[in-house]
């Protein structure tokens, strides 16, 4: 297995520019995700790793050698795309071992690399299937296996999981943790699901505009985002952004049309902390409590009226009018409340996050966390 760098990577298609000094570092054996909007860079990344596109300036380093000039094949990288792209005049055990019957390995080699990773991949019992005879689950697991079977040193993977449905999804995403786990590969993927992101990656990084925002593992995405995009990207449902002013002073207050939070006493701030003026509060949907948690954990209160409610089952999602806010509040599915009911939602201001006002939306160095 080996390392894999970016740096300094810019990329450009005629007037176009979509990578702008990209720099990333992927560890050996470790599975970073790179995620994203649709147009923000992350399959053109992938796709110079690979060879395929050639950098406008910058340096791709595999294994600590500078690779800019060798071909795709002489790169010893396998990739995935979101198409399948099997051999359909072959059967499922000739479609994996294609690249293992070309470079002259042995036929037991062969046979014993094949039907390991088809285990590994839950299509054992269909080695002698052709491929108008799998579903798009089962052959997007045969185009994941032909690129494992090769053990090339690096992985790459465009959004291979985006053509099934949901429960496929899932199933064949628990397939990919699980060989990661037994072959100890290095592995780039890309996805535009934040599901996938948070549920596959040692580390994540999030794209906007070619440029990079963040590089965290996904719980430091999660519980410490850089700015708003990343915010608002990561985390479903999205999390609520409203707009404040702070007000200093004992307790220090967050204050917006029609609604006012105090902080509570014992609240700190870490470095800098916000100068009184214009920010934008972000706190997600599950740090929304109801009336009862709220009172439990002597939260501060909003009221409002409820506009609309989700009920997924085991969650209920419910959409409030709070003054000048439209806030999203996350249940769980035991709560009843209807549309047009008043509502007291408590605020977790542990878990809330601030963050600049202006268009870049970078996090303020603030905690909430009551000092110890």
């Amino acid at each position: 297995m080996a390392t894999v760098e970016l740096r300094g990577i810019r990329k450009s298609f005629g007037s176009t520019e979509v990578l702008r000094d990209l720099n990333i570092s992927v560890e050996e054996r470790e599975f970073m995700v790179l995620v994203g909007p649709s147009g923000s860079g992350k399959s053109t990344a992938l796709r110079l790793i690979a060879g395929l596109e050639t950098p406008t300036a910058g340096d791709v380093l595999i294994g600590g050698r500078r690779v800019n000039h060798l071909a795709p094949r002489e790169r010893n990288v396998a990739m995935v795309f979101q198409s399948y792209a099997l051999y359909p005049h072959m059967s499922v055990f000739d479609n994996l071992s294609f690249s293992l019957r070309l470079a002259g390995q042995r036929r037991a080699t062969v046979a014993e690399r094949v039907e390991g990773v088809a285990r590994g991949l839950g299509i054992a019992g269909l080695l002698r299937r052709k491929p108008r005879q799998l579903s798009g689950g089962q052959r997007q697991r045969v185009a994941v296996g032909r690129a494992i079977v090769r053990r090339p040193e690096v992985f790459l993977m465009d959004e291979p999981l985006s053509n099934l449905d949901a429960q496929l999804r899932a199933q064949t995403r628990v397939s990919l943790m699980r060989l990661h786990r037994e072959i100890q590969s290095t592995v780039i993927y890309v996805t535009h699901d934040q599901v996938e992101a948070m549920t596959l990656g040692d580390r994540m990084a999030i794209l906007k505009d070619g440029l990079v925002q963040q590089i965290d593992p996904p719980e430091d995405v999660y519980r410490r985002p850089a700015n708003r995009f990343v915010a608002g990207f990561i985390g479903s449902p999205t999390m609520n952004m409203l707009p404040v002013e702070v007000r200093g002073g004992e307790p220090i207050r967050l204050v917006a049309e029609g609604v006012e939070i105090a902080l509570p006493s014992g609240c700190f701030v870490r470095g800098r902390g916000p100068a009184p003026g214009k920010v934008v509060l972000g706190i997600r949907p599950e740090h929304v409590r109801d009336e009862a948690a709220a009172r439990r954990l002597h939260l501060p209160v909003v009221r409002g009226e409820v506009e609309i409610t989700e009920n997924l089952g085991s969650d209920l999602l419910v959409h409030a009018r709070v003054g000048s806010w439209t806030l999203c509040a996350k249940f769980g599915g035991d709560v009843r409340i209807r549309p047009g009911e008043p509502v007291t939602l408590g605020i977790d201001t542990r878990r809330c996050h601030l963050f600049e006002a202006g268009e870049e939306g970078r996090r303020l160095d603030v905690e909430f966390a009551p000092e110890i």
